[in-house]
């Protein structure tokens, strides 16, 4: 008996790897080779790459494909449908895996319904991806970005909570200072 939770409508591919408490559901297919960790929820009609890596603690909601070279840290949101890519320019008729970006999520971050994340970008610790943004480069920690392209349109905490100008967590109260352009807890 495996310590992971497996739907029977799902298939994992023998040779990947899957953590103590991870539940994968209906309809998604996890290939050989992709590692997930522990403590993981893979939400229904989820397909993730031979050479993807999820963190421990992270939730794929529905209609999400972890494609290869994408890596998500622990404690990450992917919301319904939002998408990756690792391919800048495909074509259908030109084979471009040699030319897969790396796409880095970081440990906490949250991406939003729809969003889009174009390959090759690292999303900072914690940074909020608001739904439907299209993401094109590099994100902050702790950023709130939204629209198309992804601007930013302030900071969130470690709690997911915007930050007003006073840079306290409204929910938790903990304390943030701007350093160098980048937002960083204090206390830590």
């Amino acid at each position: 008996m495996s310590d992971y939770f497996v739907h029977e409508s799902a298939y994992v591919d023998a040779g990947a790897k899957i953590g103590k408490g991870t539940k994968i559901w209906h309809f998604s297919h996890i290939m050989s080779g992709a590692s997930i960790g522990e403590r993981c929820s893979i939400g229904q009609n989820v397909n993730i790459g031979s050479k993807a890596v999820v963190g421990n603690g992270v939730k794929i909601q529905n209609n999400v494909s972890v494609y290869d070279s994408v890596i998500i840290e622990d404690d990450v949101f992917c919301g319904p449908s939002c998408v990756f890519t690792n391919v800048v320019n495909p074509r259908a008729f030109v084979e471009r895996k040699s030319e897969y970006r790396i796409t880095r999520i970081k440990k906490g971050a949250s991406i939003g319904a729809n969003a889009t994340i174009v390959c090759g970008v690292t999303l900072g610790e914690y940074c909020f991806i608001g739904a439907g943004a299209v993401l094109t480069r590099d994100v902050p920690p702790y950023a709130l970005m939204i629209g198309v392209p992804a601007r930013q349109k302030g900071w969130v905490s470690r709690a997911g909570e915007i930050l007003g100008e006073d840079l306290r967590c409204p929910a938790t109260g903990e304390q943030y200072e701007i350093a160098d352009g980048q937002l960083k807890p204090l206390n830590t």
